[in-house]
């Protein structure tokens, strides 16, 4: 009852920031992108908290239930994604605009635009389905008795998770989800922190961790090397790499900054940020994967061993933390395609000279029918597809479809307008073809047919920006969006 007190006190405190911040949602980029005046700190804490997500901490931890240490090899695909993000970062922020197709726009054209909001839409909603899924974890796991048997349904708990995610994110948008970022970023790090001595010596340090596995017979737990093979490693570590060059939500957080100068730095401390954070998260899992024999409780590892393993004030402190991480990563998620829609096809193609207040209404409008189709597409996976496997699906399509053309459009003048929509078509079509249609894997051999859809999909989605580009090159365009030119030769 006290971790369900904290959490219902947590989010009754979001809800009074929310309530307060949209009294100052007057316009677009007050709801969009918190009026372009986050520093880089409270830049550095809403990313963190955006990207360390359920993705981090129901996915990798629940993978690193089922394959050990080996998982902390994971994260230098987020790693190295970050270190090329910083030379995007300033450009990015230079950019007056408000979405990542906007950017798509400005460089290849309206066609590419309209591609790049499809893509992303289909990729957001499967992410902020599993953070509702999430959600009702959390609900469901401090709702259960030691019987094993809780109040609430894992349904029902969705729901509800669901309802308050999508009412807080229509309240203020960015605005409220920054400021409560810098609260949930600090928090998740103490806590991290803490647990980690304290779920060691509950484990009985090394020799403790090692009995426990040799009793389950999973000794292959304390390996780091050997236990993937390197196409795992390619099907786990690039669907994030290429996410984290294009997330759209790290972009609209670039966006937000006061300056270009700012986002820059704000990506540079985010690399050791995901490295300690999304390290701790699969070490910590590890550690509790040891004391938990019983593999259903395993894909939600660290909130059920933040209920049964840690302290009651440490528990309840994680448990609120995991909360928090949920709300933001989904609000974004949200808030993300409902700009886009917003810019990129109702102020392109229906209503070019709406008012801040329409738009303001139309944005929160968007973020309720997205956040109906993203809990219907969580009810259209099967109970066995897992948060990590999710993750994966969801980071493949957005990162081939839109992160090689977004790439290219700060640092390849020759990119063309044919090259960017022949690239994001392939990237979008290979992902599904290859994730949905079994029969085009099971004709081809072995060695292929065990990728996942990321290398295929990457792969074809470069060829076709590369060689439409090359083939299409007597075109010339200039495109102009609120101040900004961009000229390709």
């Amino acid at each position: 009852m006290i971790y369900l007190l904290a959490i219902l006190f947590y989010l009754l405190l979001l809800t009074v920031i929310g309530l307060f911040k949209s009294r100052r949602v007057k316009t677009q980029a007050d709801f969009s992108i918190a009026g372009r005046t986050l520093s880089p700190w409270i830049l550095v804490c809403t990313m963190l908290a955006v990207w360390i997500g359920t993705g981090s901490i129901v996915g990798n931890a629940g993978k690193a239930y089922e394959v050990g240490l080996a998982m902390v090899l994971v994260p230098l695909g987020s790693v190295f994604g970050m270190m090329c993000l910083t030379r995007i970062a300033g450009r990015a922020r230079n950019y007056e605009v408000y979405s990542v197709p906007e950017i798509i726009g400005v460089r290849y054209g309206q066609t590419a635009r309209l591609l790049a909001v499809i893509a992303l839409v289909m990729a957001y909603m499967v992410i902020v389905s599993y953070q509702f899924n999430a959600g009702g974890m959390v609900l469901e796991v401090i709702l259960t008795d030691d019987a094993g048997h809780s109040i609430l349904s894992a349904q029902t708990a969705t729901i509800i998770a669901a309802a308050f995610i999508i009412t807080y994110t229509i309240l203020a948008g960015l605005m409220s989800i920054a400021y409560a970022d810098i609260v949930t970023g600090i928090i998740i790090t103490v806590s991290l922190l803490i647990a980690l001595p304290v779920l060691w010596l509950k484990a009985g340090g090394w020799h403790g961790i090692e009995t426990s596995f040799s009793a389950m017979d999973q000794r292959n737990h304390l390996q780091i090397w050997g236990v993937f093979s390197t196409t795992e490693l390619i099907n786990f570590c690039l669907p994030t790499f290429l996410l984290i060059l294009g997330d759209a939500n790290l972009y609209q957080r670039f966006f937000a900054s006061r300056n270009a100068k700012g986002a820059k730095i704000a990506a540079t401390i985010m690399i050791v940020a995901i490295l300690v954070i999304e390290s701790l998260i699969i070490v910590e899992a590890w550690i509790c994967s040891s004391m938990i024999p019983d593999a259903i409780h395993g894909k939600y590892v660290l909130i059920y061993a933040a209920k049964h393993f840690m302290p009651l004030a440490l528990g309840t402190l994680f448990l609120v933390t995991v909360v928090g991480i949920i709300i933001s990563t989904a609000d974004s998620f949200l808030l993300v395609p409902s700009t886009c829609v917003i810019r990129d096809v109702y102020l392109n193609y229906i209503n070019p000279n709406a008012s801040e207040k329409k738009i303001v209404f139309f944005s929160r409008l968007l973020v309720l029918v997205f956040g109906l189709i993203a809990y219907l597409v969580s009810l259209a996976f099967a109970e066995s597809v897992t948060v990590f496997e999710k993750s994966l699906y969801a980071f493949t399509i957005y990162g081939a479809a839109i992160t090689p053309c977004l790439v290219a459009a700060f640092f390849w003048k020759r990119a063309t307008p044919q090259g960017a929509i022949a690239s994001i078509l392939c990237g979008t079509v290979v992902t599904l073809i290859w994730s949905e249609a079994d029969f085009v894997r099971q004709s081809l051999p072995t060695a292929v047919s065990e990728l996942d859809a990321v290398l295929p999909a990457i792969t074809v989605s470069v060829l076709a920006l590369f060689v439409g580009s090359l083939l299409t090159q007597n075109t010339h365009t200039s495109s102009t969006i609120q101040g900004v030119v961009v000229i390709d030769k």
